[in-house]
């Protein structure tokens, strides 16, 4: 394109000085090296470099090198962009193609509990917005820090040899109580000494999350949390797949499976990609609300599970989520298709024949009672609150055990051993 202009800029003054037949062989060259066409190229020509006298001291000169951008009146004005924002941060900041299947209904819900009251304008073009409008629209308020994560997985005993392996390839369940399980470390960055887990439960089919803080690794907190769990979810619990750590591979838990009858598979070591559902749901909903503090301690521990009653009617009720459908390699390119967003709620009813006419309506009663902004607003709450806590666990050095009190405690292990 600059070559072009600059060889029109140099005919155009030649142009004009010419005779008619000259003009016509340089229209002739101008055609053959720019492409344009006869009558264009005739304009252009004809234009470029033309004065115009405005006033005694102003003089206009055509450019033909210089493009004018199309003026065009926005249609998505500020009230609207101002509504969006608002929805998009109560949905906990989710993309254009999670949002926009959802508008329809939040923003019925919202006005019914009377947190937004958009004029009517306002709300039909907000309506009708597409997903890619969604996400050019929100560009600026994408500026998000990212984090990398830390594993405090251990390998299991020996009778993980009892535990067949499944991979995520193998994943095709298509009706909900196939859950895959992970713990979360509130560490802080410093293994040493005791810390707060979270339990997280993710059903393979619906994305139904569950979340339970316990306050450490150990076998027996781990069962007790997924008993809690279990008791909680709206469906039966059918079939159980965890990492290869030790307080998941083990008799107890393998016991408790083969008792009632529930399917007990693992990963292959050192595959995330085979717990990719719980996985995903690790940093979207724990990370995401928790963050990466040090958490330890009974008070800590109770404000989590406080925060977590919260959040899994957030995420469950009010969080849509996309599910991949086909992935097809094209040359070096890998293509995914993904279905509609919809929320775990959502994919949970379109299972009937996995619940009861009785679960199917306290399900249905339950997600009318969420206002999805106070739930955002209580969450927003706990979350300061723990953050604070753990501030001033921090200030008072009971979360982070210093490097001698950690040797102090291993050498009075010994000692005691010893004796």
């Amino acid at each position: 394109m600059k070559e072009r202009q600059a060889v029109l800029a140099a005919t155009a003054a030649r142009y004009r000085k010419a005779t008619k037949k000259e003009k016509r062989r340089i229209l002739d060259e101008l055609v053959e090296l720019t492409s344009y066409s006869r009558s264009y190229a005739t304009f252009v020509l004809r234009h470029h470099g033309q004065r115009v006298r405005l006033t005694k001291q102003t003089v206009l000169v055509a450019d033909a090198r210089q493009q004018s951008k199309r003026e065009r009146q926005r249609y998505y004005d500020e009230q609207v962009v101002a509504l969006l924002v608002k929805l998009w941060r109560i949905m906990d900041c989710i993309c254009g193609k999670r949002l926009a299947p959802v508008l329809p209904q939040l923003v019925e819900r919202l006005e019914r509990f009377g947190e937004i009251s958009p004029t009517a304008e306002t709300r039909a073009k907000l309506l009708q917005i597409s997903a890619a409008t969604i996400d050019r629209l929100l560009a600026k308020e994408r500026a998000r820090a990212s984090l990398k994560a830390r594993s405090r997985t251990r390998p299991g005993t020996l009778l993980k040899q009892q535990v067949p392996i499944r991979t995520f390839a193998e994943w095709d369940e298509l009706r909900p109580g196939f859950v895959e399980i992970d713990l979360v470390a509130h560490d802080g960055g410093v293994a040493a000494g005791e810390y707060l887990y979270t339990l997280c439960v993710t059903d393979v089919c619906t994305g139904w999350t569950e979340a339970e803080a316990i306050k450490n690794k150990a076998q027996v907190w781990t069962f007790e949390a997924l008993c809690k769990v279990q008791q909680r979810l709206p469906f039966a619990l059918l079939g159980i797949d965890s990492d290869n750590g030790a307080e998941f591979i083990n008799a107890h838990l393998i016991n408790y499976c083969q008792q009632q009858q529930l399917t007990f598979t693992r990963s292959r070591p050192y595959r995330k990609n085979d717990n990719c559902y719980v996985e995903q749901k690790n940093y979207s909903v724990i990370r995401r609300a928790v963050g990466y503090q040090r958490l330890a301690g009974e008070g800590a521990q109770a404000h989590l599970n406080e925060l977590y009653a919260t959040l899994r009617l957030y995420t469950n009720y009010c969080q849509p989520s996309m599910k991949l459908k086909e992935k097809q390699r094209i040359g070096s390119r890998v293509q995914k298709r993904y279905d509609m967003a919809q929320t775990p709620y959502q994919r949970l009813l379109a299972c009937a024949e996995a619940l009861s006419e009785e679960q199917q309506q306290a399900l249905r009663e339950e997600e009318a009672q969420q206002n999805p902004a106070a739930l955002q607003r209580r969450i927003s709450s706990l979350e300061q609150r723990l953050l604070r806590q753990a501030a001033a666990a921090a200030r008072a050095g009971r979360a982070v055990p210093t490097a001698a009190a950690v040797r102090e405690s291993a050498a009075a292990s010994q000692a005691s051993s010893g004796r």
